[in-house]
């Protein structure tokens, strides 16, 4: 028995050996769950070239978004489980399991980590006419008018909604959220006084706010941004240890282990390239790779702070 055992444990690795050293045999897909121009399309497209380049294969790159980026994650789930269709993920993705009544697919079971490619700081900004320059006078003119502060966002229940509302929680402050949907029609309400504040990634913000269009007044991470340096962090403003940083990375469903061992390699080889280093540092971002395991073990643990926010709160997406 332990000779049979030990022969199909044999046959098992070159098999998987194999495929790892075959793979890929055809042109590889990545999806993305978001409009076109937005940073998780640049991030798609900008990480595909140096890809084909090392992978010998094609690349197609395809929008689809909606429904919170479920309609992008379905097709990937239904895709087959050899690591040739890629989906590129945000916060939502570890956000829709709370707040959608049902999936046409298991987050955490159908989908295998390949690698977070890159994390940012989330701008809060508002309006040139709002009379706030700092955390400190935003939190008194909220408190001053509680439930009046409105803060537009990308996406009806995304990672800079969850970041608004972590922000809210942490200073003691209640803000209504309006969604758009995307980043750039957010950050054109924002523009317009249709909103109070805006809660977005540096890369739809920051030229709005170094043209004096929007006022920045903080961003998320423990860090300044190099592209807004002028911008204090949430946490120098009086709220030690605040962080609530925006990501994106990429997953695979679950079943092609060497195919997606070798998909984080030379993924996280691509984003460490310069032509790409250079592209995420004009869009406020920065390379933030990791194995599979720990990238799967990441998005679980997002997934447990989202939850409880969520419900806390009682978000859901009818």
């Amino acid at each position: 028995m332990r000779r049979i055992s030990l022969a199909v444990l044999a046959t098992g690795c070159m098999l998987a050996s194999a495929f790892a050293q075959d793979f890929p045999n055809h042109p590889l897909r990545i999806v993305v769950p978001f409009p076109p121009g937005g940073a998780a399309d640049i991030i798609g497209r900008t990480v595909a070239q140096p890809l084909m380049r090392s992978l010998g294969q094609n690349i197609v790159v395809e929008n689809r978004p909606g429904a919170n980026t479920a309609i992008g994650a379905e097709i990937v789930a239904r895709a087959p489980a050899d690591g040739h269709t890629l989906l590129i993920i945000a916060p939502s993705f570890t956000i829709n399991p709370y707040v959608r009544a049902k999936l046409a697919y298991d987050t955490f079971k159908d989908f295998s980590g390949v690698t977070r490619l890159v994390s940012n700081a989330i701008v809060i900004a508002v309006h040139p006419s709002l009379p706030v320059k700092s955390v400190k006078e935003l939190v008194a003119l909220a408190r001053a008018r509680p439930g009046e502060l409105t803060f537009g966002t990308a996406s009806i229940i995304g990672g800079q909604r969850i970041a608004g509302e972590l922000f809210a929680e942490a200073v003691g402050i209640r803000i209504v959220n309006i969604p758009y949907n995307g980043g750039a029609p957010a950050t054109t309400a924002a523009m317009g006084g249709h909103t109070s504040m805006l809660v977005s990634n540096v890369v739809e913000s920051a030229p709005q706010v170094l043209a004096g269009r929007l006022r920045g007044v903080a961003v998320t991470s423990l860090q300044r941004s190099d592209v807004l340096p002028d911008v204090p962090t949430v946490a120098e403003s009086g709220y030690a240890g605040f962080e609530a940083l925006n990501w994106f990375g990429a997953v695979a469903r679950a079943g092609a282990r060497p195919a997606i061992e070798k998909l984080s390699v030379e993924m996280a080889r691509a984003m460490e390239s310069p032509e790409v280093k250079d592209q995420m540092a004009r869009q406020g971002m920065a390379p933030a790779t990791m194995s599979p395991d720990a990238y799967d073990a990441f998005l679980r643990a997002e997934g447990q702070r989202n939850e409880r926010i969520i419900r806390k709160l009682n978000l859901k997406i009818e």
